[in-house]
């Protein structure tokens, strides 16, 4: 049987068609379930819609058809933010799909209250799944909008892997991408950017002090999403794996941000510090650029 399904998965184009066809018989419980999967697969659908779930950052997460499945190259993200983790922490995880990264940065820390929110009705249903066996919560909303006002100046680390494929690129993706999974989590307007900027500008009013704000985005747009969380108040400073392909952003809460100012008026008062300043003739505060340790 096995032979069977590994030929009519290599004849659909699946690569890795012997590893597939083993988690297809380990998942089904019947014959009838199997031939479903089969076809399923052999018919496009991913490999974890087929199968209902994914393994990312060792864990088994559930996934729903037509929700965002996790890319491994998200583990860089998971691992930056849980670097900034201790028990108690309040750790949240916004356009979540599955909320698997959320759940990865908790993983076996005390204490951590986690949040986790997405525009997509179908994507909070799955996180809700994933994170209330570990006490998380799951909200419905858009961008930050849908975290309780209570979250206000308490978040440790707030984290996401927004869309941030440019809308022209949409097109180039694989069909499994382009066909299964919801545009709104893969189109990130004209350059990418369009939800990191949102999220930057956010950011300041839900971080406590020294608090951050990681980011996941192609190599390509690190700069220019680190211009956007410098320009929100936060310091800035990006990390890159070569292996995995990986980019994340890291922005550091200021003191300014700290005591609740939104980002404009953090920004204004940095700009009015830095006049006076310069009319006294003293040493104006140098920004951390880009590459500042956070």
């Amino acid at each position: 049987m096995t032979t069977h399904i590994v030929a009519r998965l290599r004849a659909a184009g699946c690569v890795f068609a012997e590893d597939e066809a083993r988690l297809i018989l380990d998942t089904a419980r019947t014959p009838a379930e199997v031939e479903a999967m089969v076809e399923q697969r052999a018919g496009g659908l991913p490999l974890e819609h087929v199968l209902g779930w994914a393994e990312f950052c060792g864990l088994r997460i559930q996934v729903d058809p037509g929700v965002f499945v996790p890319r491994h190259r998200s583990e860089l993200l998971v691992a930056a933010a849980r670097r900034r983790v201790r028990p108690g922490a309040v750790v949240v995880d916004l356009c979540c799909g599955t909320g698997a990264i959320g759940l990865a940065v908790v993983n076996g820390v005390d204490g951590v209250e986690l949040h986790a929110a997405d525009v997509d009705p179908a994507a909070v249903a799955c996180a809700r799944r994933n994170v209330e066996p570990v006490g998380g919560r799951a909200h419905l909303g858009d961008l930050d909008a849908a975290l309780p006002p209570t979250l206000r100046g308490r978040v440790d680390v707030l984290v996401a892997s927004p869309p941030y494929v440019p809308t022209t690129a949409i097109g180039l993706m694989p069909a499994e991408a382009r066909v299964h999974e919801p545009r709104q989590a893969l189109d990130g307007g004209a350059d990418g950017l369009d939800l990191v900027r949102r999220l930057a500008t956010a950011a300041p009013v839900w971080l406590r002090a020294g608090g951050v704000l990681v980011l996941e985005l192609s190599e390509g747009q690190a700069a220019a999403a680190a211009t956007a969380v410098e320009a929100a108040g936060l310091t800035a400073a990006v990390e890159h794996d070569d292996e995995g392909d990986a980019t994340v952003v890291v922005g550091r809460s200021t003191a300014d941000v700290q005591r609740g100012q939104p980002a404009a008026s953090a920004a204004a008062a940095a700009e009015a510090r830095d006049t006076a300043a310069s009319t006294a003739s003293s040493p104006v505060p140098q920004v951390p650029s880009s590459n500042s340790d956070a």
